[in-house]
């Protein structure tokens, strides 16, 4: 699958902003969620993964880095930020062929 290809399933986006994941600097759409964002990275991953997509199902949480403390969020539910840094994420969200751990 080429990404241009499917670019609506994307919100409109003009830049890919830099966010940090679980330690690697990784490039997103931005007007998106954290999910899209993910999705945009791995897309098979993603798009076949078990997720809800409206915040129900909690396989989607990620935990964001808050000052000295981490922040729980629904990545389905929270919007992509310049300089994020999402330091783990759920169990069921696995890229690039190996599962990420919470």
């Amino acid at each position: 699958m080429n990404l241009d290809d499917l670019r609506d399933i994307f919100e409109p986006y003009e830049r890919l902003v830099k966010i940090e994941l679980c330690g690697v600097t990784r490039e997103v759409p931005e007007n998106n969620t954290i999910l899209r964002g993910l999705q945009y990275l791995d897309l098979e991953a993603i798009s076949y993964g078990e997720f809800c997509w409206n915040g129900e199902c909690l396989n989607c949480q990620v935990w964001l880095k808050n000052g000295d403390k981490e922040k729980a969020v629904m990545a389905c539910r929270t919007d992509v930020k310049e300089g994020m840094e999402i330091v783990r994420m759920a169990d069921g969200i696995e890229l690039f062929g190996s599962p990420q751990t919470a």
